[in-house]
C-alpha cells in the first residue's frame, strides 16, 4: 500500500519533469545562461517567494486567469527568473489546519495532559521507592522493641533480656535496695543522678547491662553496694546501676521503657 501511494504521488511530478528535460537538453547551454541570469537578479532584487503554479507549466495573469506558458523554460528556472510574493501550497496530498483547530484541540490536550500525568506518577513512584529503601526492615523493626512479662520475677531477683543485641537487665527492688538508692548522697556519686531520675516505678530498675569502662557485661546482685560489678577491671555500681568504684566513668544507660500494664513491660 505504501508503495502504491508513493507511485500515484510522483507520477505526476516525474511526468513534468520529463516533458521538462527535452527543452534542456535542445537548448541546453542557452538554460545554463538563463538560468545564470536568473541567480544574478537574485542576488541583486532578492528572493521573496515563488509560486507552485510554476512546477505545473502553466502561470497566472494579472487578472487571476491560469494560462499555459511557452517560453520553454524549465519549471525551475522560470520560478527563479519570476519571483512573486503569492505563495500557493499544492494540498492535493495532504490537508492543513489553522493553529487551534477545534478538531483537534481536544486531542492535543488529552495528549499533553496523559503524558504529564504519567510523568507525575513516575516521579511519585520513584520517590516513595527512594523512601522506602531508607526504612528500616522489618527484622530491625521486630527488634526495636521487645515485651517482658513481669509476673515470673521475683522480689530482689535480677533478669536478662536481650534488647537490639544488648543484653539489659530488669531488677524488682527490695525496700532496702530502693532505700539505699534513695539515701545515697550526691557527693559520694562520681556521675551524680538521683534515683528518681532513673526509674519509672520504684520497684523496677531497668538499666543496660553493658559496663561503661569497656563494655563488658557486669554480674547481679555483686560488688560493694549489692548492685553490679565487672570482673573484668573491678568496677562497681549500687542498686540504681550507678557508678560507685573502679574505672567505670558514667552510670548504666537506662533505655526506653515504658509500663503496658501491671505485669507487662515494653523496652524501646
Amino acid at each position: 500500500m505504501a508503495l502504491r501511494r508513493c507511485a500515484q504521488l510522483l507520477g505526476p511530478r516525474l511526468a513534468q519533469w520529463n516533458q521538462a528535460l527535452p527543452a534542456c537538453s535542445v537548448s541546453g547551454s542557452s538554460s545554463l545562461q538563463h538560468l545564470g541570469d536568473a541567480f544574478d537578479q537574485a542576488q541583486t532584487t532578492g528572493f521573496r517567494g515563488f509560486a507552485s503554479d510554476a512546477l505545473t507549466g502553466a502561470t497566472t495573469t494579472p487578472t487571476g486567469t491560469l494560462v499555459a506558458r511557452d517560453d520553454g523554460l524549465p519549471p525551475t528556472v522560470y520560478a527563479i527568473k519570476n519571483p512573486s510574493p503569492d505563495i500557493t501550497y499544492d494540498e492535493h496530498t495532504h490537508e492543513r489546519f489553522i493553529p487551534g483547530d477545534p478538531s483537534k484541540r481536544a486531542f492535543t490536550y488529552f495528549v499533553l495532559t496523559g503524558g504529564r500525568f504519567i510523568y507525575a506518577s513516575a516521579i511519585r513512584v520513584a520517590v516513595l521507592k527512594f523512601i522506602l529503601s531508607m526504612t528500616a526492615t522489618a527484622d530491625v523493626l521486630a527488634m526495636a522493641s521487645l515485651e517482658v512479662d513481669l509476673s515470673k520475677i521475683d522480689m530482689g531477683q535480677t533478669i536478662t533480656v536481650k534488647w537490639r543485641g544488648k543484653p539489659v537487665f530488669i531488677r524488682r527492688r527490695t525496700e532496702e535496695d530502693i532505700k539505699a538508692a534513695v539515701d545515697t548522697p550526691m557527693s559520694e556519686l562520681r556521675d551524680p543522678e538521683s534515683d528518681e531520675d532513673r526509674r519509672t516505678n520504684p520497684e523496677w530498675l531497668v538499666v543496660v547491662g553493658v559496663c561503661t569502662h569497656l563494655g563488658c557485661v557486669p554480674l547481679p546482685g555483686a560488688g560493694d553496694w549489692n548492685g553490679w560489678f565487672c570482673p573484668c577491671h573491678g568496677s562497681h555500681y549500687d542498686t540504681s546501676g550507678r557508678a560507685r568504684k573502679g574505672p567505670a566513668p558514667s552510670n548504666l544507660e537506662v533505655p526506653e521503657y515504658k509500663f503496658i500494664d501491671e505485669n507487662t513491660l515494653l523496652v524501646g
